[in-house]
């Protein structure tokens, strides 16, 4: 038995031990203030499980929503648990739910859709309308013990992928879904604008699939972690224009980053904005735009991803270990959420609900 397998087992045999009614949870209660609340711990409804939440990866969006209360329309009006990014066990299932077997470990994919609108059965199930997503006001998010969610969007993993590991699918999904977008082909030279860990995703899928990626970062301090993972070429913004690529992936969601970078596509080249700008109004180089015929796209979360992202990481082409620098117990999230704010050399922060305090 492995140390994930004898870990899942552990969990399962806690929650038989115990079933617990109440659970600590960090509770947003306003912006920059979290307290360890006691939570009712939920119970499975028709087709749902209960997840023992193993690993909760810091998204930029939570850090958004702990220090501004808000992103766009989406506004905190009530008390709020945060995280998305998150893998689990399966420690109770509902009626009818049969996909999984107590015990089994799954990376949880965070928006299910309504499953009946004109997006959903077009396959855009990101594009439903009433898509119930994590951690988006005014639904609860994974800084917490135990969740509840639909079988079918929890993902076995094998065990050879950690917790971490599996909670970072979500991330994964993100750039694998951004690879589909630009119709990414092997061979391909591709630029990725921010080097935060989207960014760094996006490189490490497009070498994955057979392209050639290079990285630009402003930050020098984040520049240098993500050269410490030997694995993708580093540029600075000058460095990055000197070439010409064939796809472009924005993910600084800086307001100007796509004006000044879709000089450096060639002709019929894809450009994806996958990064969130403050603004909502940018800049685009018309000229270029039609000149070289370029395509431009946006990107909206990911669908049906999850499979071909668990198996990027199993092959150990995308090591997803590598990118966790920080962790941190349940009692210490609001740590945890500014940890890459104040030092941007940490790639990504985790939360381990399950852990002590030192």
């Amino acid at each position: 038995m492995t140390t994930e397998d004898r870990s899942a087992q552990e969990a399962l045999e806690a929650y038989q031990a115990e079933r617990p009614k109440q659970q600590p949870a960090a509770v947003l209660l306003r912006p920059g203030e979290i307290r360890l609340e006691q939570v009712a711990v939920p119970e499975p409804g028709p087709g749902e499980v209960l997840l023992a939440v193993r690993s909760v990866g810091v998204c930029g969006s939570d850090t958004h929503y702990f220090s501004e209360g808000r992103i766009g329309d989406f506004v905190v009006e009530a008390p709020l648990v945060l995280g998305h990014e998150s893998s689990g066990v399966v420690v109770a299932s509902g009626p009818g739910a049969t996909l999984h077997r107590l015990g089994s470990r799954v990376a949880i994919e965070p928006g299910v859709p309504c499953r009946r609108c004109e997006q959903c059965k077009a396959g855009r199930y990101n594009l439903c309308p009433d898509v119930v997503f994590m951690a988006t006001p005014p639904v609860d998010g994974s800084l917490q013990r135990f969740v509840t969610m639909p079988e079918d969007f929890c993902h076995p993993v094998p065990n050879t992928l950690s917790d971490d590991a599996a909670a970072l699918v979500e991330p994964l999904s993100v750039a694998v879904w951004a690879a589909q977008k630009a119709g990414l082909r092997p061979a391909d030279r591709v630029l990725v604008v921010g080097a935060g860990p989207v960014g760094v995703l996006c490189g490490l899928v497009s070498e994955a699939l057979g392209a050639e990626a290079a990285l630009v970062e402003i930050d020098e301090r984040r520049a240098g972690r993500v050269g410490r993972l030997g694995r993708l070429r580093v540029l600075t913004p000058e460095e990055g224009r000197r070439a010409r690529y064939d796809v472009l992936l924005e993910c600084s969601g800086a307001s100007d980053a796509l004006w000044e970078n879709l000089g450096a596509l060639r002709p019929a080249g894809r450009a994806v904005a996958i990064g969130m700008s403050a603004r909502d109004e940018i800049r685009l180089p018309l000229s270029v735009l039609q000149s070289r015929e370029l395509v431009v796209t946006g990107t909206f979360r990911y669908a049906n991803t999850y499979p071909r992202a668990i198996s990027l990481a199993r092959s150990g082409r995308v090591p997803l270990d590598e990118l966790v620098d920080a962790v941190y117990p349940l009692a210490r999230s609001a740590e945890a959420l500014l940890a890459s704010h104040e030092d941007p050399s940490i790639l990504k922060a985790v939360v381990r609900p399950w852990i002590k305090e030192p």
